[in-house]
């Protein structure tokens, strides 16, 4: 078995590939001190007219987001962009595979550009080809891979994606987990789930939706041997969780709850699925992004609410609904620090090389991986009658 890790590259220079890193700004970024960025955007966005659509994630920071024709999660947005075929630019505010989902559903003639390639996924580096290749053959080794369904997280690179979609596993977002779960479950005699890349998705939704123990639950770690685990612990396991976790979300603690619990007995916590078991399980309300925007946009007036997900998305909301209070679940500022290298500048980078005739950073999957990752997406929608929102 050979694991490749990632090698590291200088922050601004040099490309890989391979990976969810790098950087490649031919010409000068515009300074972050430039007064005249927000209206150098406006203008390069009406020049580009009908031939640009800017897709803006939830998480982004609002500098960016203002130009965005539609905002939402990643699955959203990347099927937003497949509406409008149109469109000869996209432009994703958002991190890279999210870029590759859209350039997956997009036609061949339209072009994903993600304006700063060092916008990646931590959750998305935790689980790289190689390593997935040797847990599968560990699986197999063990005599268990012909049960076993691989489900992947939409936070997935597309490599991840095809790697399921060859072995007749699926994609989910955090809206529909439980339902790619319940279908994993039904495609096999004693079938077993190998759940990638967030593990705490993974065992909140097998353990609090579909009623499995976390004796069911056993958590392979790529950098140990046999993923630090035993034949008898992977032949008795049902899920098999891939030892990986948000870089935000898996900051809130259970010990935070409880503080706010005492200092306002009537607060609301609201968290997304990517928490902790344990933040989880204190929380009072538990969905994906949407779900946490549509629960405050209905919440009565003079609620108050603890939230537990992305800092920028969390000072949004408690601008919007200033009739509420609203906090951060968490003592300390956490933003996503991949999502954030999206701002006004690389914007305005990308935005104006377009102008230009220049096409920057295009975000382009192999043929092979964008087929066999469009087959595991498809067996997703396939299920009836589900929500496909993250």
């Amino acid at each position: 078995m050979t694991s490749v890790d990632l090698r590291l590259l200088p922050l601004g220079r040099g490309i890989d590939p391979a990976s969810e890193r790098g950087v490649d700004c031919p010409g000068d970024l515009p300074p972050v001190s430039d007064p005249d960025l927000v209206a150098r955007a406006w203008a390069a966005k009406n020049a580009l007219g009908e031939r640009l659509f800017v897709l803006g994630h939830h998480y982004q920071r609002d500098e960016v987001i203002q130009f965005a024709d539609v905002t939402g999660d990643s699955f959203k947005l990347a099927r937003d962009a497949a509406g409008r075929p149109d469109a000869e630019f996209i432009v994703f505010c958002g991190v890279h595979f999210m870029a590759e989902s859209a350039d997956i559903l997009t036609s061949a003639d339209q072009q994903v550009i993600l304006p700063d390639l060092a916008a990646g996924c931590s959750m998305a580096d935790m689980a790289r080809l190689a390593q997935v290749e040797d847990c599968w053959e560990a699986l197999e080794e063990a005599e268990i891979a012909a049960s076993v369904v691989p489900v992947t997280y939409m936070n997935s690179s597309a490599d991840i994606k095809a790697f399921c979609g060859k072995r007749e596993g699926v994609v989910c977002t955090s809206s529909n987990a439980q339902a790619t779960l319940e279908w994993a479950f039904e495609q096999k005699p004693d079938a077993k789930i190998l759940f990638l890349p967030d593990q705490h998705l993974g065992r909140n939704t097998a353990v609090l939706q579909l009623g499995l123990s976390l004796e069911d639950c056993v958590v392979w770690n790529p950098l140990k041997p046999m993923g630090g685990l035993t034949v008898a612990q992977l032949r008795a396991a049902k899920m098999i969780l891939w030892q990986g976790h948000c870089s935000v979300h898996g900051r809130f603690s259970e010990h935070v709850v409880d503080e706010l619990r005492a200092a306002d007995p009537d607060i609301k916590i609201l968290v997304h699925p990517e928490c902790r078991h344990e933040v989880v399980l204190k929380a009072d309300l538990v969905g994906s992004t949407e779900f946490i925007i549509k629960t405050i946009e209905a919440a009565p007036s003079g609620t108050s609410w603890a939230i537990g997900t992305e800092l920028n998305l969390v000072q949004r909301l408690a601008r919007q609904h200033p009739d509420k209070k609203i906090v951060f679940l968490d003592k300390t500022v956490c933003y996503c620090a991949t999502m954030n290298r999206i701002d006004l500048p690389h914007f305005v980078w990308a935005l104006e090389n377009l102008v230009q005739g220049n096409v920057v950073n295009v975000i382009r999957v192999d043929p092979d991986t964008e087929h066999w990752a469009k087959v595991a997406l498809q067996r997703m929608l396939d299920l009836p009658g589900k929500s496909h929102r993250d």
